[in-house]
């Protein structure tokens, strides 16, 4: 196993870089970066420069920007899995999202084409309030959204990284679909408090409706694609539905999920969060 290829896509995003890291930690060097930035360049958008990556390779990690819900994922993902699988691709593993009914159309392609495969669903990242959209605002003292009511059980990339690199290296996770969480159920607005005592500043949490933050990210003049997605992320996932815990984590890695408190603790030393960094 150690000497076949694996296509990491997205090899160096939020869980894909960890996986990459992970690997060649346990001595997986032939490892190839799906990225539009690495050569040969990888680009969802532009199916001429699949081929080119996939050569050669055994195994694939699937991660799909900018998201599994956007329309045209579920054409995306068949197109690939299928010339994967027709091109000597042995397993893949797709990194999938709770609650999203086009992500599970997704899982449902490869679960068909794959002639092996594992599905990892998780909820909403940990990270993202120290990688991603929630940073800046956080950095301003400030967080405004919708939806301050609803319970998600908040997962961290580290853990999900972990159970793909299972995923990748045993097959006695093949055919298995695993719902990855954090260990409880918190609000955005309890997640800004842990945050604010972590890094010992002050952040304000302001609840909004959701078309109020259709308002705000228009007044950015952000991209509509990208208002789109972010509403219906709050609109379809964060209303409650995904208001479960999963034991899944330990099921595979024989311990206890990440805390969102341990999470808080660790980016709060690292200095992610302090304004004089």
């Amino acid at each position: 196993m150690k000497q076949s290829k694996i296509l990491i896509l997205g090899g160096k995003g939020k869980t894909g870089g960890k996986v990459v890291e992970r690997l060649l930690n346990l001595g997986y060097e032939n490892i190839r970066i799906g990225s539009r930035s690495e050569i040969p360049a990888f680009d969802w958008e532009n199916q001429d420069t699949w081929l080119e990556v996939i050569k050669d390779a055994d195994t694939v990690y699937i991660t799909f920007q900018p998201d599994l819900a956007i329309p045209t994922a579920v054409e995306t993902i068949k197109s690939f899995t299928t010339l994967a699988n027709d091109n000597g691709v042995n397993k893949m593993v797709l990194l999938s999202g709770r609650g999203e009914k086009e992500a599970q159309l997704c899982e449902q392609a490869v679960m068909k084409i794959a002639k092996k495969w594992t599905i990892v669903r998780a909820s909403w990242f940990n990270q993202n309030f120290s990688e991603s959209v929630f940073l800046e605002p956080i950095l301003a003292g400030h967080v405004a959204l919708p939806r301050a009511e609803a319970l998600e059980p908040f997962t961290d990339t580290n853990d999900i990284a972990d159970v793909v690199v299972q995923a990748i290296i045993d097959d006695k996770h093949n055919g298995q679909l695993y719902e990855l969480t954090g260990p409880r159920l918190m609000t955005i607005p309890q997640a800004i408090t842990e945050i604010s005592d972590a890094c010992g500043r002050s952040i304000q949490f302001q609840p909004l409706t959701l078309e109020e933050n259709v308002q705000l990210l228009r007044s950015y003049q952000l991209p509509e694609d990208y208002i789109w997605l972010v509403n219906y992320l709050f609109t379809e996932v964060l209303d409650g539905r995904n208001a479960t815990v999963s034991s899944d984590i330990e099921k595979v890695l024989g311990r206890k999920a990440t805390d969102f408190s341990e999470y808080a603790k660790v980016t709060a030393a690292a200095g992610i969060w302090n304004l004089n960094k």
